[in-house]
């Protein structure tokens, strides 16, 4: 690697390599968790840290020390790290793809494919004008094209570890834009392999045939994997149902199959790294295999591998080659041309694509980060033999390492004062249009509500075409004599064992059904599991949903239904937490009262039965919100919608606004012209409405007159019996005497007047409720 690279340890002294990266990683991860004790506050991210930790263990800062350097670089030592590397490389890349939101890659493919050649176009271009200068001064030695191709790769790369990493550290990787800079970010790196192939090429000297000859048998090989992996994952689920989690020996098997494929590959010449992102993309979402992989590999690489991989990347660069004039220039020319190709590339992509500019800029920056494919391309060609010159390596190296760092402080910097835009961007469901992506998360407390939830998550779809990313969470109480014992270790500890405690007999029943469902409708739900006590507990709940930017929030009843069909009382600190996430959530709430309204979960895809749905609409903008929510449960097959709006008797005879009537005898609209702003936006929403669903026949619209809360109470007795399920605003009606006297008292004013009324045992109804409260 480098002169110091010759010192070799001594014969008998076999155990040194080893100890040499123990002390690395182990420093490495106690440098980089002080660093982000003092960049934290700052809003610095925590890769930052870590490359900055190897930065300064490296040669760069402690290892200029004659005796760090020696105990560090030392023959044996290099080969264990660039192992270390690769398994790294295969664990994050894999992750990635385990995590990755493939559906919205697909139908983003264009837009991030534009952005992400865009920014590498520009880098190519700058790399061939620089390539002859930059081999002249460093005294390079070789083929010229190769040190172009390595220099492409330098300022074309985009390290999708690092991109993956800071979205999700900065909090927006569910963002848009997160998720936009995720896959072009992935697109980058496999423009940045492909020329580490040819790069790989130079040593073997194969033809053009035999490179052909090998990539199909190497794509025959990864394929086979794949279609074995899958087949493999559905006999472990199909294994010991009663088992929530896989054992570990079938843990290693699956590891075992994935690092063998990597390592295969490897061995052929071709680079891992998009194979192991492929592996992990295509790995079967649904059942417990990939809940347990996930929760091993997320804690794993998030705690341990990330951080020494980053800093291993700071640990690289060595600037004490930076001792002339003309090599500082040759530096600070490629961290220029790096960061000025991104953005000149990127903002081009972006202006074509009608991005806004700050986005825009934000993504060039995001582009920009390195530390990946580059840093291999390099090795790889020095190993090779294919470049000769150390001054160019640790150059390269120090102007990758510089220009991550960098780029990541800017992109802090940037998403601090763009984070009104980048950050959670609540559209009420009033607004929220069917046809665009819907999050939702559902919460429940034990397995009750369970086949409730994913039935009403599955009316949610709406149409075949339209996106939905359900997250459900299982809450479960954190004792309090554990409280003080609780740590992000033992609740994911918790997640994969299969003892009786932390509700894993609920887990059990929860996956069973989750994994059915997923099985059944190929729709992909996400299990979350929280551990804590009821106090903060909703605090947990908001800051998920915060998180990953939902924009509806659904939680379970505190009573639950008996076979008798009585509701009997449930733990009232259930209670507690729904109405603190009533109060402190970002975004629109539901509570859903579960009267058993759904089939159970083997019946859940294939139910030909119709489900009667009613809207109740009094005026309002909790009411507003639940005739919003309403239209995506209008769109799915299985549903029939009708919208019933309550208005006082009087208004029959002053119809000032639009009127507009059905041919049925019990269809008959009246659109009054408001004059308060709350009516004047009821009459809108009705109005818009009723020409969007009603007039193509998607749903029935009825008026009900009533003088008071009394003849409210006996229609919706009337109706009792029609319908599976209610939907109703929690609160703001227009008129109180609609609802005032419904019902003799008021037992959960979270759930309204008319909630309450609906899920009181004064209405014998089958149908289950859902109450709905708009943010605002």
């Amino acid at each position: 690697m480098d002169e110091t690279a010759e010192l070799s340890c001594p014969d008998n002294d076999m155990m040194n390599p080893a100890l040499t990266m123990t002390t690395q990683v182990s420093a490495i991860l106690v440098l980089s968790h002080v660093f982000q004790i003092f960049l934290k506050p700052l809003g610095q991210p925590a890769p930052l840290a870590q490359i900055l930790a190897g930065f300064v263990l490296g040669p760069s800062g402690l290892s200029r020390s004659p005796s760090i350097r020696f105990f560090f670089f030392q023959n044996f030592a290099v080969d264990f790290y660039e192992s270390m590397a690769l398994y790294c490389r295969i664990s994050i890349m894999f992750l990635i793809g385990l995590e990755m939101d493939i559906p919205f890659l697909m139908r983003n493919l264009r837009p991030a494919s534009i952005i992400a050649f865009g920014g590498c176009l520009m880098c190519t271009l700058f790399a061939s004008t620089i390539s002859f200068f930059v081999y002249e001064e460093t005294g390079s030695r070789g083929s010229r094209v190769t040190l172009a191709l390595v220099i492409t790769v330098i300022l074309a790369n985009t390290a999708s570890p690092l991109v993956f990493r800071l979205a999700a550290d900065l909090k927006f990787a569910t963002s848009d834009i997160g998720r936009l800079a995720i896959s072009s970010s992935l697109i980058g790196d496999m423009y940045a392999v492909f020329i580490l192939v040819l790069i790989s090429g130079e040593k073997n000297k194969r033809t053009v045939k035999g490179w052909a000859l090998m990539a199909f048998f190497s794509l025959l090989l990864l394929v086979g994997i794949i279609i074995f992996t899958s087949r493999l994952v559905n006999w472990l689920n199909r294994r010991n149902r009663n088992e929530k989690n896989l054992q570990a020996v079938e843990v290693m098997l699956l590891c075992s199959v994935i690092l063998v494929a990597a390592m295969t590959l490897e061995t052929m010449g071709f680079s891992s790294i998009i194979a192991c992102f492929l592996m992990g993309s295509t790995f079967p979402r649904g059942g417990k295999s990939a809940r347990t992989l996930l929760a091993i590999l997320t804690y794993t690489v998030h705690n341990f591998i990330f951080p020494i991989y980053f800093g291993y990347t700071g640990f690289k660069a060595d600037t004490s080659y930076i001792n002339e004039l003309k090599r500082l220039a040759i530096v600070v020319m490629v961290i220029v041309l790096s960061i000025g190709g991104k953005i000149f590339g990127t903002l081009a992509a972006c202006f074509y694509l009608k991005t806004p500019l700050n986005e825009g800029v934000l993504l060039a920056f995001l582009m920009n980060m390195k530390g990946h494919v580059d840093i291999l391309t390099l090795t790889t060609a020095m190993q090779n033999k294919v470049i000769n010159s150390s001054v160019f390596y640790n150059l390269m190296v120090s102007a990758v390492v510089i220009s991550s760092l960098i780029s990541a402080a800017l992109i802090s910097l940037l998403v601090r004062r763009e984070k009104d835009t980048i950050g959670i961007k609540h559209i009420p469901m009033e607004y929220h249009s069917p046809d665009k992506e819907l999050k939702l998360l559902a919460c429940v407390h034990s397995s009750h509500p369970v086949n409730s939830m994913v039935r009403l998550i599955l009316s949610l779809k709406g149409s075949e075409n339209v996106p939905i990313s359900p997250y459900l969470m299982h809450l479960v109480e954190l004792p309090e004599k554990t409280e003080k014992k609780s740590s992000f270790y033992e609740q994911e500890e918790g997640e994969l064992s299969d003892d009786e405690d932390d509700g894993s007999n609920d887990a059990l029943q929860i996956n069973e059904a989750v994994d059915m469902f997923i099985e059944e409708t190929k729709m992909m739900i996400h299990q979350v599991k929280i551990v804590s006590p009821f106090v903060t507990m909703y605090q947990d709940v908001c800051d998920f949903a915060d998180d990953v930017r939902t924009s509806f929030i659904v939680l379970p009843f505190h009573k639950h239904q008996r076979i008798d069909g009585k509701f009997e009382n449930g733990k009232e600190s259930i209670r507690s937490t729904n109405q603190k996430v009533l109060r402190n959530a970002q975004c629109s709430v539901a509570i859903l009262v579960d009267r058993g309204h759904t089939t159970t979960g083997t019946q859940v895809a294939g139910s030909e039965s119709l489900q009667q749905i009613a809207t109740l609409f009094f005026g309002g903008p909790d009411d507003r919100e639940a005739l919003g929510f309403s239209k995506r449960l209008s769109a799915h097959h299985h549903s029939s919608l009708t919208v019933i709006r309550f208005l006082p008797t009087s208004a029959k005879d002053h119809n000032g606004g639009i009127d507009v009537s059905h041919k049925e005898d019990d269809v008959f609209v009246t659109i009054q012209d408001q004059e308060t702003e709350v009516e004047e936006a009821d009459s809108s929403a009705l109005a818009n409405f009723y020409h969007r669903y009603v007039t193509s026949g998607k749903v029935r619209f009825v008026e009900k007159y009533v003088d008071n809360g009394v003849q409210t109470g006996m229609i919706l007795r009337d109706m009792a019996e029609t319908y599976s399920m209610f939907v109703v605003g929690r609160g703001g009606r227009s008129d109180s005497r609609l609802t005032t006297g419904i019902s003799d008292w008021e037992e959960c004013p979270e759930l309204g007047v008319v909630g309450d009324f609906l899920a009181s045992s004064e209405f014998d109804a089958s149908g289950s409720v859902l109450v709905v409260q708009q943010h605002r």
